[in-house]
C-alpha cells in the first residue's frame, strides 16, 4: 500500500487584479518561469517553453534540436479563478502530481494559492521530492510575483551549486538523455 503524503499548499499575494493575475501564470508563463534553474535542458538548450490554455492543453519545454519534453497537461480551465494540471517535468505521466491554482480576489489584488497533491504517485523517492518540491514551488510563486527576496537569493546560489554538480555528472546532455517524458511525433498512419 503506498504511503499517503500530504500536499503541499503554497500562497502568494500580488497587487494585480486576477485576471491579470490568472494571465501571467498562463498565458505569460513562458515569460516568467525561470527556466535557467527550472527546465530539463537548460538555457543552452531550451527553445521555448508552451502552456497550452486549454482543457487538455500541454505544458511542455522545446530545445533548439526540436526534442520536446512534456512537464504536464491542463486538467481545469476556469479563467481568471482556476487552473489545475497534471505536473510531471521529465518524468512518467503515472508518477505526476495534480496542481491546482486558485486566484482569490484580496482588496484590490490577488491571493494565489497552490495545492499540490498525489505525492504517491511518485513512488521510491515521494518524500524527499515532496520536500525539494515544496522549496521549489515557493521559488517559484515569488518568480512569478515578480520578488527579489533573500530566500531566492539563497535559492539561486544553491541552483548554481546544483548546476556545476550536473556538470560534473556529464552536464545537460546527460541531464536530457536521463530525463523521460520525451514527446514524440505520430506519424499518420
Amino acid at each position: 500500500m503506498k504511503e499517503s503524503l500530504p500536499p503541499i499548499v503554497r500562497a502568494v499575494s500580488v497587487s494585480w487584479a486576477p485576471a491579470a493575475a490568472f494571465k501571467r501564470f498562463t498565458e505569460d508563463f513562458a515569460s516568467w518561469w525561470p527556466s535557467a534553474t527550472h527546465s530539463i535542458g537548460g538555457k543552452e538548450r531550451l527553445k521555448r517553453i508552451v502552456f497550452e490554455c486549454k482543457p487538455d492543453g500541454l505544458i511542455f519545454e522545446e530545445h533548439t534540436d526540436g526534442r520536446r519534453f512534456q512537464w504536464g497537461v491542463v486538467l481545469e480551465w476556469q479563467p481568471p479563478t482556476r487552473v489545475t494540471f497534471r505536473w510531471h517535468p521529465s518524468r512518467d505521466q503515472a508518477t505526476a502530481q495534480e496542481v491546482a491554482l486558485t486566484f482569490h480576489p484580496e482588496g484590490t489584488g490577488t491571493k494565489l494559492e497552490l495545492v499540490s497533491s498525489g505525492w504517491e504517485n511518485w513512488g521510491k523517492g515521494a518524500k524527499g521530492a515532496r520536500r525539494g518540491y515544496d522549496m521549489g514551488w515557493g521559488y517559484v510563486l515569488e518568480v512569478w510575483a515578480g520578488r527579489r527576496t533573500v530566500k531566492k537569493a539563497l535559492i539561486d546560489v544553491l541552483a548554481k551549486g546544483i548546476g556545476l554538480a550536473q556538470k560534473l555528472r556529464g552536464g545537460t546532455a546527460a541531464a536530457v538523455a536521463r530525463a523521460g517524458g520525451e514527446m514524440r511525433s505520430v506519424e499518420p498512419g
